[in-house]
């Protein structure tokens, strides 16, 4: 079956997700710079990186397909916390994480030769209070070192959110209902 769409994304994460809606899809892969711009505010940083995936993808593919971008962002007291760069930054992270809520943004854009989507999903998470011997057995695990925040909601991490409200999926790297609704738009205007 040929595909609807493309995926911008190594995100195992994201093909996951982007299999439970029903659409067929291929992938591609989308280097950009991922700095954040000075002055940038959190929303709009991570919808440029998503619509910068998603070009970045058409161009690839010589705009032959419809591209699909994503981008998540951990945001504490309006700042951006990224992927952790060693274990002191996670550790300096997760405990500021610890015992308090923090927003997830993951922004999704999809790009083709006529037009350019986007929505934005925001989460507020709730982290209970983390022990310093948890957090370096966490880190240990292997699984925080990819992950914006450094930590992943779906895997290890499970464990330490006290509750969210907003979407889960959208913390885990694709909020599907938004997804869904970008791709119908597509759809009905193709």
């Amino acid at each position: 079956m040929y595909p609807d769409i493309a995926l911008a994304s190594a995100s195992p994460r994201r093909r996951e997700l982007l299999a439970q809606l029903p659409v067929n899809f291929t992938l591609v892969s989308a280097e950009i710079d991922e700095s954040v711009l000075a002055g940038e505010e959190p929303a709009s940083y991570v919808s440029r990186l998503a619509l910068q995936k998603a070009q970045a993808g058409a161009n690839k593919l010589n705009w032959q397909l419809p591209v699909l971008g994503a981008d998540t962002s951990v945001i504490l007291d309006k700042q951006i916390l990224g992927k952790p760069e060693s274990k002191a930054h996670f550790m300096q992270m997760l405990r500021q994480l610890s015992g308090r809520s923090h927003q997830v943004l993951t922004a999704v854009a999809i790009v083709s030769a006529g037009q350019q989507l986007q929505a934005l999903s925001s989460t507020e998470v709730w982290l209970r209070p983390l022990s310093d011997t948890e957090l370096d057995a966490y880190w240990q695990s292997g699984e925080p070192a990819d992950k914006a925040g450094g930590y992943g909601i779906q895997g290890l991490a499970a464990r330490f959110v006290e509750k969210i409200h907003g979407s889960y999926t959208g913390v885990v790297g694709l909020p599907l209902c938004e997804t869904e609704r970008l791709i119908q738009q597509l759809r009905r205007s193709a």
